[in-house]
């Protein structure tokens, strides 16, 4: 049997790497040069950066994939736990160091803040219960399945669905718990990792803390692009043909059955079609011809990011390898992002420098600095204006924080935005997570993984159930494996 999968992202990878395994002859095709998507990497001046997502958690999903290559033990992926997850900057000179160790994290909290240890320990435990029981349900299975609410999983969750927090929003849960504005602050940001407002996103998104700050944050020793090169090996090792600069221009579809898709103006048969790329240009573009899901397509989108990838001629020893500088009001930053639309004069700035765990990514002495803020999706807002005065109040933040003129240091720049983002990736609108998650209802109403009235016809990535960020692209992939049948 043969899979066409539209697009090389991480999710079309993972997934033509499982049905390969099923027995399936896959091709991946891509319209861009390189496979990964977001997932990329880029060398400049003497510098490497790792173009898109930069934290690491749940390495154990790629650990199954990397597992499944043709002959074990040709292919490594390695990597290691770090011993903290990010450093915290506030304007008013507070720093705090987050430790991956729950009770060293709450220890420095008390230290520095004056709260109470357990107040950090049993956030994170309530955290890791939401989590563990609601994770089986929400993120590994389909939602769209009657099967699904029959598992024996589903019953522990609906006991407890009380303690998920769905009734109340991520920020009224952490003033609730934590009762202290900075870290108030520091546990709404996790409503970033899917592209949402913790000021409108359900409480029970105060669960991703438990990834972070319990589970472990890790690092690829080469790099986050070493996930995208190992997972294209993997794949190529199982006979699946990557194919780039390939331009799927329909999917075909008869008798409410996938039977393949034109491809460079040629027709391509397959027994099941898998799209890796965003759901709406999927529709619109490849699938023009059926019925559209309209009150799917136009729901709110996630925000999207705009990023620096500087080379800096010096070494800051008070940074690590994440790095956050809060806004002094984050409630008016995020409102400028989701209800205006715009970029908030004081935007929260995140700095990544993956030459602090792998110097030869900078020259040395230097480092590289990929510098982003969260931004609304595109749409048709003066990017031209808004990105030189995005980057003059960003070099003023980071460098009045750091007591340096920041600009000098700058030696070589490159900068992505939402077009760029949607240009290079087909993300609709530039945004990073497809929809946004400020409904409670936000799990259910993402689009399956399956189309429900075309057989052989199903859909991976950050933009369908179950969301965005590389573990959730990744369990994308293993739903369709649990969905799709055996070629033999």
């Amino acid at each position: 049997m043969r899979a066409i999968i539209v697009g090389a992202g991480i999710g079309g990878i993972a997934t033509a790497i499982r049905l390969a395994k099923k027995g399936y002859q896959v091709e991946v095709h891509e319209q861009n040069s390189y496979p990964g998507g977001k997932l990329t990497a880029f060398e400049q001046d003497g510098f490497r950066f790792d173009a898109g997502p930069s934290l690491f958690t749940l390495p154990e999903l790629v650990d199954d994939l990397v597992g499944l290559q043709e002959l074990p033990g040709q292919i490594d992926f390695p990597y290691y736990k770090l011993d903290e997850s990010c450093r915290y900057f506030w304007d008013d000179g507070a720093h705090l160091i987050a430790n991956t160790d729950p009770v060293k994290f709450g220890n420095e909290v008390e230290k520095v803040f004056g709260i109470d240890a357990k107040v950090i320990t049993q956030y994170i435990k309530d955290a890791s219960f939401k989590y563990e029981k609601s994770a089986t349900l929400f993120l590994e299975k389909s939602l769209h399945k009657t099967s699904t609410f029959f598992s024996k999983e589903v019953i522990p969750a609906i006991l407890n669905i009380y303690r998920f927090g769905l009734f109340e929003t991520m920020h009224q849960l952490n003033h609730k718990s934590l009762k202290h504005a900075k870290l108030e602050q520091l546990f709404d940001r996790f409503a970033t990792y899917n592209g949402s407002d913790p000021y409108q996103a359900p409480g029970i998104l105060t669960s991703i803390a438990n990834l972070e700050l319990n589970k472990g944050t890790f690092y690829p020793k080469e790099g986050m692009h070493q996930i995208t090169e190992r997972l294209v090996k993997v794949a190529e090792s199982l006979g699946v043909k990557l194919i780039y600069n390939s331009s799927v221009e329909k999917i075909i579809v008869e008798n409410k059955q996938a039977k393949g898709a034109t491809i460079n103006g040629e027709f391509h048969s397959a027994d099941l079609v898998v799209s890796n790329m965003d759901v709406y240009p999927t529709y619109k573009r490849l699938l023009q011809d059926q019925p559209q899901p309209e009150a799917i397509l136009n729901q709110e989108r996630s925000s999207s990011a705009l990023i620096f990838y500087w080379g800096i001629n010096r070494e800051f020893k008070e940074l690590g390898l994440h790095n956050i500088f809060f806004s002094k009001d984050y409630k008016e930053e995020f409102r400028h992002i989701f209800k205006l639309k715009s970029v908030h004069h004081d935007p929260t700035v995140y700095v990544n420098i993956s030459s602090k765990h792998s110097p030869e990514d900078s020259p040395e002495g230097m480092e590289n600095w990929f510098v982003m803020v969260n931004v609304p999706a595109n749409s048709g807002q003066d990017w031209d204006s808004i990105i030189p005065e995005a980057r003059k109040n960003i070099i003023a933040k980071v460098g009045n924080r750091l007591n340096v003129a920041l600009e000098q240091y700058i030696t070589t720049e490159n900068i992505l935005e939402p077009r760029t983002i949607e240009s290079k990736t087909s993300s609709y609108k530039g945004a990073l997570y497809g929809s946004s998650s400020n409904n409670r209802y936000s799990a259910f109403l993402r689009h399956p993984n399956f189309h429900q009235k075309i057989k052989g016809l199903y859909f991976s990535g950050g933009s369908v159930h179950p969301g965005g960020g590389i573990p959730l692209c990744l369990l994308s992939a293993k739903i369709i494996d649990d969905l799709t049948p055996h070629a033999s």
